[in-house]
C-alpha cells in the first residue's frame, strides 16, 4: 500500500509527536496513516511496535526488528508527515537499541546517532544501556538450550546463556570507561569518588531455564551510592523500563509512577517458609525476577514489594529497578527505615521495601515487623 502523500517541511520536523495511548488517538493516527484502527492495534500492546502523533496532522507508525546482516533497526511501516530523521523516531530508535532507522516502502536508511562525548554521563549509559539490552537480547536467544546447567554454592542456576549475556553486555558498556560490576564475575575494586555500573545479564535464571516468563536484562548507573539511572528489559516478552533522577521513568516510551493499591510483589519464599505481607494485601505475586518486581512498582501495576523476611537480594538483582522506582518517584527504604545506599559490591546483599511514597513504605516495614 502507497503511503500518505503529504509535503514533509522543516516546520512538521519540529512537531512533539507522543506515544499514542488511547483509542481516540489510534482512531486519529489511522485516519493520517489510512490505516484501519485494528491495523495499529497491536502496536500500542506490542513492545515491539510504536505509533506516535502529534497535534499537527503527523503519525509514523514504527517496528522494531533486525536486518539481514544482524542489526537491529526501527521500521518505518507508514507515516504522514514525518521524516526519517525527525527527532522522535531516532529517539524511539535509539530506545530500542537500534542502529538505524529505515523506510519500508522506499529502503532509504538513517543512523541513529549516539549522544556526543561531551554530553552528560547518565545520557550516555542510556544510550549504552539500550545498545546492550539488544545484544543481549540476540545472545540469549542464540544461547537457549546451550551448554549444561548447573547449580551455584547460593542453590541459583547458571545456564549458557548467562555468560553470553555477560560478555554482549559487557562488549557495548565498556565505553564509558567506568567499573563493570555484574553477576558473573567477581566484584572489582571502584576508585573512590567515581561513578560505576552493575549489571546482572540475565535476571530470572531459574525462569529462563524452565520457560515460565519473566527473565530480564537490567543495569545501573551508581553514583555516590544512588542508582541514578537504569534500564530492566524483559527478555520474554519485550517490555522496557528506564528511569534516571530527574528525569522520571518510562515504560516503553509512556511515563509512569506508582501509585497505592493492594497487589504486593515478592521474592520467591526462603526454603520452607512462607512469605510476610501486610493484612491489608489483597493479591500477592511472586515473579522469580527481583528487576521486573521493582518496576511493577514503579509503574503502578503493584504496590508494594518487600525482601525483609529472608536473607536479602543482591544489589545486581535489585540496582536497575531501583533506579527506575526513584525516578517514577517511589521510596526505598532498609530495614531500619533508613534511606538505602548501595555499596560497589555487586554480590553485596540488601534488605528493604519499595513503596509508591514514604508513609507506604514505613507502613510497610510497621506491619511486617
Amino acid at each position: 500500500m502507497a503511503e500518505p502523500h503529504r509535503a514533509w517541511t522543516a516546520a512538521a520536523a519540529r512537531t512533539e509527536l507522543r506515544v499514542a495511548t488511547t483509542p481516540e488517538q489510534i482512531a486519529t493516527a489511522g485516519e493520517r496513516l489510512c490505516m484501519a484502527p485494528a491495523a495499529l492495534a497491536a502496536a500500542v500492546v506490542e513492545p515491539a511496535g510504536r505509533v506516535l502523533l502529534d497535534d499537527a496532522g503527523s503519525a509514523v507508525l514504527l517496528r522494531r526488528g533486525w536486518a539481514d546482516d544482524g542489526a537491529a533497526e526501527a521500521v518505518i511501516v507508514s507515516r504522514a508527515g514525518v521524516p526519517l530523521d525527525h527527532p522522535a523516531v531516532l529517539a524511539t530508535a535509539a530506545g530500542w537499541g537500534c542502529e538505524r532507522v529505515r523506510h519500508q516502502l522506499t529502503g532509504r536508511t538513517v543512523a541513529v546517532p549516539p549522544p556526543s562525548a561531551t554530553a552528560p554521563l547518565v545520557d550516555r549509559f542510556r544510550s549504552l544501556a539500550a545498545r546492550a539490552d539488544t545484544r543481549v537480547e540476540t545472545a540469549v536467544a542464540l544461547a537457549r538450550d546451550v551448554g549444561r546447567v548447573h547449580t551455584k554454592d547460593d542453590g541459583s542456576l547458571v545456564v549458557a546463556a548467562d555468560e553470553a549475556a555477560h560478555a554482549a553486555a559487557v562488549d557495548v558498556l565498556a565505553e564509558l570507561g567506568l567499573t563493570v560490576l555484574s553477576e558473573e564475575r567477581r566484584d572489582q575494586a571502584v576508585p573512590s569518588g567515581m561513578p560505576w555500573i552493575v549489571l546482572d545479564p540475565l535476571d530470572g535464571t531459574g525462569n529462563f531455564a524452565a520457560g515460565l516468563p519473566p527473565w530480564a536484562f537490567s543495569v545501573a548507573l551508581v553514583s555516590d551510592g544512588r542508582p541514578v539511572a537504569g534500564l530492566v528489559a524483559d527478555l520474554s516478552s519485550g517490555r522496557r523500563w528506564v528511569g534516571a533522577e530527574g528525569r522520571g521513568a518510562q515504560r516503553d516510551d509512556v511515563p509512569v509512577s506508582p501509585r497505592a493499591g493492594g497487589t504486593v510483589v515478592a521474592p520467591s519464599a526462603p526454603s520452607h517458609d512462607s512469605v510476610l505481607v501486610p493484612s491489608t494485601a489483597r493479591r500477592v505475586r511472586v515473579t522469580g525476577c527481583t528487576a521486573v518486581d521493582l518496576c511493577l512498582v514503579a509503574d503502578g501495576s503493584a504496590a508494594a514489594w518487600h525482601d525483609v523476611d529472608r536473607s536479602g537480594s543482591h544489589v545486581y538483582d535489585a540496582a536497575a529497578g531501583l533506579a527506575i522506582l526513584l525516578a517514577a518517584g517511589g521510596v526505598a527504604l532498609t530495614a531500619n527505615g533508613d534511606p538505602l545506599v548501595l555499596e560497589p559490591q555487586a554480590h553485596g546483599r540488601i534488605r528493604f521495601v519499595a513503596a509508591p511514597d514514604d508513609a507506604s513504605a514505613r507502613y510497610l516495614l510497621d506491619a511486617l515487623s
